[in-house]
């Protein structure tokens, strides 16, 4: 999900025309510019979750050892 919006904010800088303080350029532009904003945020917030159970299993398998 992180990479998807990361890819979605590089492609708008780069191909997709930029964005100025109105907003994106061209439609797909706004496109990427909606992928972006909706990706980043739920992704980041899945990548703590599973984190932190990677963590918790961790914890827990260490010290079942």
């Amino acid at each position: 999900m992180v990479g998807t919006g990361i890819l979605a904010i590089v492609l708008l800088l780069t191909v997709l025309g930029g964005y100025s303080r109105l907003g994106a350029s061209t439609n797909t532009g706004w496109f990427a510019l909606i992928v972006a904003l909706m990706c980043i945020p739920f992704g980041l917030m899945l990548l703590a979750l599973g984190i932190a159970k990677w963590l918790k299993n961790r914890r827990g398998s260490a010290a079942a050892r």
